[in-house]
C-alpha cells in the first residue's frame, strides 16, 4: 500500500501510521518502521497531526523548504538499503557512517545526498541509478576510499 505512486496515497500512509501509533492501535511492520522514522523527526509530527491538510501542501524546491515525505521516505529508503545490503557492499559503508557519523540518524541525512543525486541522475538520463556511483558516495563519506571494499573496478 505504502508504494503506489499516488502522492496522496503515500501521505496518507504516514498520517494513518502516526495516528495508529499515537492512538496506541496495533501496527503492521511497515507502519512501526514509518512510525520510528516520524518518532525522530519531532517538526514533523504536527504536520502529520492535522490529517487531510498535511496532503495538498506542495514544497517546490525552489522555496528552500524540505519536503517531510519526501525527507521520511528517504530515511525508508535508506534503511532498506541497508537491510537488503542493496547495492552490495552498502550495508558495510552505512555501518561504517553510522560509526563515523555518531548513529544511524545523522548517517542517513548524510547519504541522503548521495541518494538525492544518484536519483537526479537517473532521471535526467533516463536510466536507473548508477549503484557503483552511488556507492562510491557513501563509501567517501564514510571516510574510506571510495572504493574499498568494492567489485565495480573503478
Amino acid at each position: 500500500m505504502l508504494f503506489t505512486g499516488d502522492r496522496d496515497s503515500l501521505r496518507r500512509f504516514y498520517l494513518e501510521a502516526w495516528r495508529r501509533h499515537r492512538a496506541g492501535m496495533p501496527l503492521e511492520p511497515l507502519e512501526r518502521e514509518v512510525v520510528a522514522v516520524v518518532a525522530e523527526h519531532p517538526e514533523y509530527q504536527p504536520l502529520l497531526e492535522r490529517g487531510e491538510t498535511a496532503l495538498a501542501r506542495d514544497y517546490p524546491p525552489e522555496l528552500g523548504e524540505t519536503n517531510p515525505f519526501l525527507h521520511m521516505g528517504l530515511h525508508l529508503a535508506i534503511r532498506e538499503q541497508a537491510a537488503t545490503d542493496r547495492p552490495v557492499g552498502f550495508r558495510a559503508a552505512y555501518a561504517a557512517l553510522v560509526r563515523r557519523a555518531g548513529g544511524a540518524h545523522e548517517a542517513e541525512h548524510r547519504i541522503m545526498d548521495c541518494l538525492v543525486e544518484a536519483l537526479w541522475q537517473a532521471q535526467r538520463t533516463g536510466s536507473p541509478p548508477d549503484e557503483a556511483a552511488y556507492l562510491r558516495c557513501v563509501r567517501a563519506l564514510a571516510g574510506g576510499r571510495p572504493t574499498d571494499g568494492g567489485t565495480d573496478g573503478t
